[in-house]
């Protein structure tokens, strides 16, 4: 049978810090006005470093970019001083790092991606960029069945060793990652601010969590507030980082959708759980598996079968569970369907607590899960 991923798993990229010329250059290269990714990335290509780029003649930069994008690169910012001591002050505290798109320790599933990062903020763990992982995205307005089926998906795909990656965005996002935690695998939060904000702020005790069990990432400069473009935008680096893309819940227009587009035009798995054909939540999924090639997945199992690190056939990620637990739950149960909540209530524990014991259940073939949150015991 081929292995699940194992936590311990190191990465082989050496992270050092980025020396303040160095980040001058990317700085400047990232703030110049007028200068998208695309055309940072075209001068890349022709100079193979910002000093370079900052180091040519206009008429040599004319030969890549406008007249007013010349202009611009040749004057600095007047701000570009002050932000590169503010960044090179935040890269000295603990658990922070700066990845300029040349480190050795840049995601290398990422570092290909169309309009890649020039520059990636970590907080955490950085070895996390290096895992295999999946992107677990959904509704911000989320149903309650919702989250707890991606806080139940992404703590069995965390236990598996995949680390969980999201947006920290409410609904589906906040409870992927809060699955990630629970597992080894653990989460990265793919921000669309400045390194040093939260957004949505009720999401700080969640984030900071995440910060210490895993890894924070962003490729704005420091301060950026929560600007509106900006989260459609770091789709790609959730999509790009991992080597999948789960659609949780969705709306038919769902931004959701953006990410699970970007996944398969980057040529990742992409995987969607279906619903009722009346929730309006269950519409994008719908979608993605009608017109986007998604693989329709009931269980974690499906997916890390797909992804080759689950033998068909075999059983769940998790570890045995207790055989005086499994008789305990299992006589609970009975020989009727029953709700998660009925469950928890005759076994005297809280109802999360028992989501992801019901799902290992599930995976062992013990149990079966019925539409409307039921569970049925299934018997030889």
């Amino acid at each position: 049978m081929t292995r699940a991923v194992q936590a311990t798993d190191t990465p082989t990229a050496e992270f050092q810090p980025v020396s303040a010329p160095a980040l001058t250059g990317w700085l400047r290269l990232q703030m110049t006005a007028g200068v998208g990714l695309l055309t940072a990335h075209r001068l890349l290509e022709r100079f193979a470093t910002p000093e370079a780029i900052f180091g040519a003649e206009r008429d040599t930069l004319l030969e890549e970019v406008k007249r007013d994008q010349a202009d611009a690169l040749l004057q600095p910012p007047a701000e570009l001083a002050a932000l590169v001591e503010a960044t090179l002050a935040w890269q000295q505290q603990p658990g922070n790092l700066l990845l300029t798109l040349d480190h050795p320790g840049y995601p290398e599933s990422l570092r290909h991606v169309a309009a890649a990062p020039l520059m990636l903020y970590v907080k955490g763990n950085a070895g996390l960029l290096a895992r295999p992982s999946l992107a677990v995205v959904g509704a911000r307005n989320a149903s309650v069945q919702g989250m707890l089926n991606a806080a139940r998906m992404a703590e069995a795909l965390s236990d598996a060793g995949l680390t969980i990656v999201s947006g920290l965005a409410l609904g589906i996002d906040a409870a992927a990652h809060a699955g990630g935690l629970n597992g080894p695998g653990s989460t990265i939060a793919v921000i669309g601010t400045g390194p040093d904000r939260i957004y949505p702020a009720r999401h700080d005790e969640l984030a900071r969590r995440i910060a210490e069990q895993g890894c924070i990432v962003s490729e704005y400069a420091l301060g950026t507030p929560p600007l509106r473009d900006n989260f459609p935008r770091r789709n790609r680096v959730i999509s790009g980082l991992a080597r999948g893309v789960l659609v949780v819940e969705a709306a038919a227009k769902s931004g959701s959708l953006i990410t699970a587009r970007l996944a398969v035009d980057q040529g990742k798995a992409l995987y969607a759980i279906p619903g009722s054909i009346h929730a309006t939540l269950s519409k994008g999924c719908h979608i993605l598996i009608r017109e986007d090639g998604a693989k329709l997945v009931e269980t974690a199992a499906d997916i890390l079968t797909d992804l080759q690190l689950l033998a068909p056939g075999a059983g769940g990620a998790r570890p045995p569970l207790d055989d005086s637990f499994v008789d305990r739950v299992l006589e609970a149960m009975g020989d009727d369907p029953a709700p998660a909540d009925l469950l928890a209530l005759r076994l005297g524990q809280a109802a999360a607590d028992l989501q992801g014991q019901l799902l290992a259940l599930e995976l062992a073939g013990l149990i079966e899960r019925l539409p409307g949150g039921m569970f049925q015991r299934l018997r030889a």
